[in-house]
């Protein structure tokens, strides 16, 4: 076991506790976005979004709102948010609904899903400081160059032949 799986299941809830959900295992991977898109959607200068299986998170309360969502790359989001306070909760993108990006800050410990890479930080704040031992790229990369075997092993699971 890693020392991030130690902490799963893992908890989460919107800001209002109207949607309260269980993440049954660590992500496959965190990507940590400074793209435009993401930072006028979050109105933050980037996301933290947990890659995992949509089959590993558990409703333990309420149900989410699905809203239709354009995205910078084209193929479009599903928004998971709380009815009531509007905090996005996780997002399929493209149609891959078995796939989930669950917004880390709505973890009840978000530190236990610290980024595994930066993306597309050509567009990041200048004041944004990305020294240390995360992979950094300018723009997107291809997964099996940076995902753990394990990790990139449970995505291609579900992958259409």
């Amino acid at each position: 076991m890693t020392d991030a799986a130690a902490g799963f299941p893992a908890t989460g809830r919107c800001n209002c506790g109207a949607i309260q959900f269980r993440l049954l295992r660590e992500p496959m991977f965190v990507h940590c976005c400074h793209c435009t898109w993401c930072q006028r959607e979050t109105g933050s200068a980037f996301v933290l979004n947990a890659l995992i299986e949509t089959a590993e998170i558990e409703l333990l309360e309420g149900e989410p709102e699905r809203t239709c969502r354009p995205s910078n790359s084209g193929i479009g989001q599903t928004v998971l948010r709380c009815p009531q306070c509007e905090v996005a909760l996780w997002s399929h993108f493209g149609g891959r609904e078995q796939f989930a990006f669950v917004r880390v800050g709505s973890l009840e410990e978000p530190a236990l899903c610290p980024p595994d890479i930066h993306i597309f930080t050509s567009t990041k704040q200048p004041w944004v400081d990305l020294r240390g031992d995360t992979p950094v790229v300018p723009e997107f990369y291809r997964r099996s160059d940076y995902w753990p075997a394990p990790a990139y092993a449970r995505y291609q699971a579900l992958m259409p032949g």
